[in-house]
C-alpha cells in the first residue's frame, strides 16, 4: 500500500455530491451486513436451536470483539496511508465474511463468521469520517456526517426487510450469500471512483510532516475530558440503539404475532422514516446552532435522548400495532439525532492528521460497550424474565434498556462543560 497521494488536479468540490453518495452506499452495506442478523435471528434460532443469550452474543460480542480491537491500528494506517484503499479492502473482507455466514451449521461457526464481518468493518468507518473532513469545509461538516450516517437507517432497514423477505421466500442462508456478493461487486467501483483528498485542506492548521504515534494521540486526548465523556455517553446510547436494531424484529414477532416478513416491513419502515428524519435534523441543528455555541453539539443530543423515554414506554406497551408504529417513529428519530453533531465534534477535538485514529478510539469505546454489551444485555434480561413474562419477556427487557439513554444524556451534558476549551482551533 503506497503513501497517500492526493489527486491535486481533481475538482473535489464539484464531486462532493457523488463522493458523499458512494460513501453512503458503502456505509449502507456496512449496516446491511451488520444488522441483517437481527431479522434472521428468528429463523436462525429455530434452525440452530439457540437461546436469546446466544443470539445476543452472536449479534453483539462476536461482531464487536475484532471490530473494536482492530479499529485503532487500522485507523492509524489511515492517518498515514490511502484511506480509499483501506476502505476498499475492508469492504471486500466484510462482504466475504457475510457470505460465509450462510455456510454456518452451528452456533460457533456462525459466531466465527460474524467475527470475520467485524474484522472487515473495523476499517470501514473511521477512515470515512476522516475523508469527509477533507472533502467538506467546517460549516458543512455536521450535515455531511449526517448524510453519511443515512447509511445507518437505510442499511439497517434494507437488511431487516431484505433478510425477512428472502428468509421467508427462500432461506436465511441465501440472504447472507446475496448481500455478501453485492458488497464484493461494489468494492472495485468505490476504489476506481474516489480519489484520495489532501489532508486538512479546509483547516487553517497544517499537519506535521509525520503523523503522530498512538501514544502521542492518547497523551493529547487525556487532556481533553470532553472526548472521553462524549465517548462514554455515545456508548451508553448505543447499548440501547444497537439492542433495538437487533431485538425489535423478534419483539414484533413474539408480542404482536407478526409473521417474519410483516415484522421486517413494519420495523424497516420505522427505521427508515424515523432514522432519516432524526439524523438529518441532528446535522441541521448542529450546523445551525453549534457554530455560535459549540456546547449545542452535545446539548441538543442530550435533550433528544431524554425525550425518547416517554415515547418508547407508550409505544412498547401499546396493545395497538398502528398506534405503536407512530409512537415509535418519534424516539427512533430522537435516538439518532446525536450522530451528525457528536461525530463532527470528535473530529474537531484533534488535528487533521489525527482524525482517523481519534475516531477509531471513539468507536472502540462506543462499539465495544454499545454492540458488545447492549445486544447481549437485553437478550440476557429477556431470558431472566422468561419465567415471569413468557413471550412478553422481551417487551420488558427493552423497556428497561431506556435507562441507557438517561446515562447518555448525563455524560453529554457533563462534556459540554469542557467542550469550548478542548476544541482544536
Amino acid at each position: 500500500m503506497n503513501k497517500s497521494s492526493p489527486d491535486t488536479n481533481s475538482d473535489l468540490s464539484g464531486n462532493r455530491a457523488y463522493i458523499l453518495f458512494i460513501l453512503v452506499v458503502v456505509y449502507t452495506f456496512n449496516f446491511i451486513d451488520r444488522q441483517i442478523i437481527g431479522i434472521l435471528a428468528v429463523p436462525i434460532k429455530a434452525d440452530l436451536g439457540l437461546t436469546d443469550s446466544q443470539l445476543g452474543l452472536m449479534g453483539g460480542l462476536a461482531f464487536a470483539l475484532f471490530y473494536t480491537g482492530l479499529g485503532i491500528p487500522i485507523a492509524m494506517l489511515a492517518d498515514r496511508y490511502s484511506r480509499t484503499w483501506i476502505m476498499t479492502v475492508a469492504l471486500t473482507v466484510w462482504s466475504l465474511m457475510t457470505a460465509a455466514s450462510g455456510l454456518a451449521t452451528n452456533f460457533w461457526q456462525l459466531f466465527a463468521a460474524r467475527m470475520g464481518v467485524g474484522i472487515g468493518e473495523a476499517g470501514g468507518v473511521a477512515p470515512a469520517y476522516s475523508l469527509i473532513m477533507d472533502f467538506f469545509p467546517p460549516e458543512q461538516r455536521a450535515r455531511a456526517i449526517s448524510i453519511y450516517s443515512f447509511g445507518i437507517p437505510i442499511g439497517s432497514a434494507l437488511g431487516i426487510v431484505f433478510g425477512g423477505i428472502i428468509a421467508t421466500m427462500i432461506d436465511w442462508r441465501i440472504a447472507f450469500f446475496m448481500v455478501g456478493l453485492a458488497g464484493i461487486v461494489l468494492a472495485p467501483i468505490f476504489r476506481m471512483t474516489i480519489k484520495e483528498p489532501i489532508r486538512g485542506q479546509f483547516d487553517s492548521k497544517q499537519k506535521d510532516a509525520k503523523a503522530p504515534g498512538f501514544k502521542s494521540i492518547i497523551k493529547i486526548l487525556t487532556k481533553k475530558p470532553s472526548f472521553w465523556l462524549i465517548s462514554i455517553g455515545a456508548a451508553c446510547s448505543s447499548m440501547m440503539g444497537y439492542g433495538l436494531f437487533f431485538w425489535f424484529p423478534s419483539f414484533f414477532v413474539r408480542s404482536y404475532n407478526l409473521s417474519l416478513i410483516d415484522a421486517s416491513l413494519f420495523y424497516g419502515a420505522i427505521l427508515l422514516i424515523g432514522g432519516l428524519a432524526g439524523i438529518w435534523a441532528g446535522g441541521w441543528l448542529g450546523d445551525r446552532f453549534g457554530q455560535k455555541n459549540r456546547t449545542q453539539f452535545v446539548k441538543i443530543p442530550a435533550f433528544a435522548f431524554l425525550a425518547t423515554i416517554p415515547f418508547y414506554i407508550l409505544g412498547i406497551l401499546s396493545p395497538n400495532l398502528t398506534i405503536s408504529f407512530f409512537l415509535l417513529l418519534v424516539p427512533t428519530a430522537l435516538g439518532l439525532v446525536w450522530l451528525g453533531p457528536v461525530i463532527s465534534t470528535i473530529q474537531h477535538l484533534v488535528r487533521p492528521d489525527m482524525r482517523a485514529t481519534a475516531s477509531a478510539i471513539f468507536l472502540f469505546i462506543n462499539n465495544l460497550i454499545g454492540i458488545g454489551i447492549g445486544t447481549y444485555a437485553i437478550g440476557k434480561l429477556s431470558d431472566v424474565l422468561q419465567l415471569q413474562f413468557g413471550d412478553e419477556s422481551l417487551r420488558y427487557s427493552i423497556l428497561a434498556g431506556t435507562g441507557f439513554y438517561v446515562l447518555a444524556a448525563s455524560f453529554f451534558l457533563l462534556a459540554s462543560r469542557w467542550l469550548e476549551k478542548d476544541w482544536e482551533e
